[in-house]
Formats: C-alpha cells, sequence, structure tokens
C-alpha cells in the first residue's frame, strides 16, 4: 500500500462545518423502535389489565366500546447502528471533482452525527486492507478521530467488503442498524448482506460515478473492473455496467437501499429516503 492522503480539498474545519451542516439538514428515520412501553408517540390502546396506571386510561376508546383500555406509546429505543465502509481503491477513483469515496465519508459522518443527536451509539467498519474497527459510541470526538482516519485514502487498497460483511455478525452483540456505503464492485457482497438482513436492520447506499454508467464521449477501449476482474470491450456512447445491477435482489431480500449518483445533487433524495423507508420498506430510486 501507499500513503494515504486525503480524497478532498477541505481542511479540517471546513471539513467539520460541511459535515454539521450535512447533518442539520437530514431528517433522520432509521431508527424506528419496534418495542411499547412508555414514551411520546402514540401507538395503538389495548384492553386494561390489572395493575394498569390509571393515567394511560384510553377514555375515548373505553366510552366507544364500553370495555376498559389503556394507551400504550412507542418506547424510545437505542438502536446500536454501524457504518460499513468501503475504502477500496474503486470508491476513489473519479471523473468529477468529487469522489464516491469523498462523498461515502461526508455522508457517513452526517449521519453519525444525527445519530448521535438521537442517542443512538454509532460504530465503523472499515472494507479495504487498513484496520478500521470501532465498536458503538456515544462520544463525538471518537466518532469525528474515525472520521478523519476516513478521509485518507490509498489508490492501491482491495476491497474486503464482502468478507467483511460475513464476519460482522460475530461482532454485533445485539439487533443493529448496519449501514453499506459502497460502490458494490464486490459481487460477493450482495448474499453476504442478504444474509445479514435476516438477523439485523440493513441500509445499504450505493455510490455511483458518471463514467461508470458509460456515454462519456470517448473511443473504443478495452477495460477489466479492477475488483471482480470483468474484462469488457466497450466505447464511449453505449452504456457497460448496469445502472443498479443488485437493487432488486436487495429489495426482495428487504434491504433498503438507494442509488446516489456523484454528478447529481443527493440531500433531498437521500433525506426523503430517511424519512420513508420505515414506512415503504423499499428501494427509491
Amino acid at each position: 500500500m501507499g500513503i494515504p492522503r486525503p480524497h478532498d480539498h477541505l481542511d479540517e474545519s471546513q471539513f467539520f462545518i460541511a459535515v454539521r451542516r450535512l447533518a442539520d439538514n437530514l431528517t433522520y428515520g432509521t431508527d424506528v423502535s419496534p418495542f411499547l412501553g412508555a414514551g411520546v408517540d402514540y401507538a395503538q390502546s389495548r384492553l386494561y389489565q390489572d395493575g394498569d396506571p390509571v393515567k394511560s386510561m384510553d377514555w375515548r376508546v373505553t366510552a366507544r366500546t364500553g370495555r376498559y383500555h389503556v394507551k400504550e406509546y412507542e418506547a424510545p429505543k437505542q438502536m446500536p447502528i454501524y457504518m460499513v465502509m468501503d475504502t477500496s481503491a474503486s470508491m476513489c477513483v473519479s471523473s468529477i471533482p468529487m469522489s464516491k469515496y469523498a462523498w461515502a465519508v461526508q455522508i457517513a459522518a452526517g449521519l453519525a452525527l444525527v445519530a448521535l443527536r438521537r442517542m443512538s451509539p454509532v460504530g465503523l467498519m472499515g472494507c479495504g486492507e487498513r484496520e478500521l474497527h470501532v465498536r458503538p459510541t456515544l462520544s463525538k470526538h471518537v466518532v469525528m478521530r474515525w472520521t478523519h482516519q476516513l478521509r485518507h485514502y490509498d489508490l492501491t487498497e482491495a476491497t474486503s467488503l464482502s468478507a467483511t460483511l460475513r464476519t460482522l455478525p460475530v461482532v454485533l452483540r445485539e439487533r443493529s442498524l448496519v449501514m453499506v456505503l459502497s460502490d458494490m464492485h464486490d459481487q460477493d457482497s450482495v448474499g453476504a448482506i442478504r444474509r445479514l438482513a435476516q438477523e439485523h436492520d440493513c441500509i445499504a447506499l450505493m455510490f455511483q460515478d458518471p463514467a461508470e454508467r458509460g456515454r462519456i464521449g470517448g473511443g473504443v477501449f478495452r477495460a477489466r473492473e479492477a475488483e471482480s476482474g470483468h474484462r469488457f470491450t466497450a466505447h464511449g456512447r453505449r452504456r457497460w455496467l448496469a445502472a443498479d445491477p443488485y437493487t432488486k435482489d436487495l429489495v426482495r431480500a428487504g434491504v433498503d437501499c438507494l442509488t446516489l449518483r456523484t454528478d447529481q445533487p443527493f440531500l433531498g433524495r437521500l433525506r426523503n429516503f430517511l424519512k420513508h423507508r420505515d414506512v415503504l420498506g423499499r428501494c427509491r430510486l
């Protein structure tokens, strides 16, 4: 491996301002509690049982049905969140000023800050050749430290996304929210995410450079995809990679996924996705 270096033009203070602005603009809707109890948001009413507090009585339902009912509220839940970050070389190669990797780091940091505001511990699992593993924490200092570590990249770094996802269940001590940020060039990662989704809540944020969609106006060329080894011959006016090759497989497995193109504004789509994913439970394209 070479010497890692920052993959954006921002200094430390500018980067923090950008991340904080992103966090302020995101509506975080991914940590809905499936448990009922004392809380703020009304969930349902049920029949009264001996020992239930009188202050919880639902007098409207009681009057309508003639049977005593009590209100139940959604209990707040601190669900651990793991950011699974693809740090491989394919994330860093870019045809425009901001790479997939630079956007992914900022989004991961912004989501982590919002999660901390909701008192949800955040951890990190890097998927490259570097040793990046931080268990979920509520410390903003720790989160910003690993965020600045992520800003550095290496154009020779291979991916370990699928291998990391296969071993992640051993690390997760309880049901968690796993957010995968990757360009999904590791084809085996799809199956690993599907297996992980059987026990945990999973989100896949897939990043795509405009050059990966083809039609960039170049001549005929031969190429090999660095991580998968796939070889192909193409020309600049033809799309040589599928736009969203794994979306359907992930959605069938109950994984919410969103493709973010680096040449398009993403904030509105990401905010809407995070706000409604728990209701829709499907991909938003």
